[in-house]
């Protein structure tokens, strides 16, 4: 089983539940800058940040860091690694989301590099995973074919990330509003490859004041069901 760092609030139970998913060649560790916003943001919070599934094989020896799932070899060798490491991810969520008795639409995913892949792939694949999701610096491996139902996607990059350049996916990102997606996109200057503290911030100003359509729709139902409850006169 992948090891994780947890922080569950001492008194009661959490009401929230992030997981947050590192990059390739690094652990848990690169996730506490966020993982430190969130806390703060959100005290009742419960917060794993779990190790990738295998060593990093990028370096010879493995290096000290961790992989989702190997990129070497060619484009179709890397694609079937990322599908083959899907299933395990949502395991993972589930595990944690039945462990503290959290309802998916209360689970979030943050991911950075690798592990915003995993994070935006898993939810096209799996409907009723998370509410949200939370990816810096990352990408879509391919082209997205529907919008996840009732799922609010954040998208935090550097517009000076040379690693996974910008376009590509504010191109996705418009084909996922066309689709009917919750989802933001912002794209800041003088920001490179990295989860940086403009990037944090801005990812939990978008977590304070975005309202999923899937609120709205049950603000506009409750309000016309009031309608027809009221005498007429």
């Amino acid at each position: 089983m992948t090891q994780a760092h947890v922080l569950i609030p001492k008194d009661g139970s959490p009401d929230l539940l992030f997981v947050l998913l590192h990059g390739a060649g690094a652990d848990a560790e690169q996730m506490r800058p966020l993982a430190e916003a969130l806390h703060r943001q959100y005290p009742r919070a419960a917060l794993v940040l779990p190790e990738g599934f295998e060593p990093f094989d990028a370096i010879p020896g493995g290096g000290a860091g961790f992989q989702w799932y190997s990129e070497q070899g060619d484009d179709a060798a890397k694609a079937a690694r990322l599908t083959a490491a899907v299933p395990e991810l949502i395991a993972l969520v589930r595990r944690w989301a039945a462990k503290l008795e959290m309802s998916w639409e209360r689970v979030a995913l943050g991911g950075f590099s690798q592990g915003a892949i995993l994070a935006l792939e898993a939810l096209q694949q799996e409907e009723q995973l998370a509410g949200r999701v939370l990816a810096f610096g990352g990408a879509y491996a391919y082209w997205p074919q529907h919008a996840p139902k009732d799922v609010s996607i954040h998208l935090l990059h550097g517009k000076d990330d040379a690693e996974l350049p910008y376009p590509a996916l504010l191109n996705a990102a418009r084909e996922l509003m066309a689709l009917g997606a919750d989802i933001t996109a912002d794209v800041l200057p003088k920001v490179g490859h990295e989860l940086h503290p403009e990037l944090i911030e801005r990812a939990m100003e978008q977590l304070r004041t975005f309202i999923p359509a899937r609120l709205w729709r049950e603000a506009v139902l409750a309000a016309a069901e009031q309608d027809k409850s009221e005498p007429r006169h």
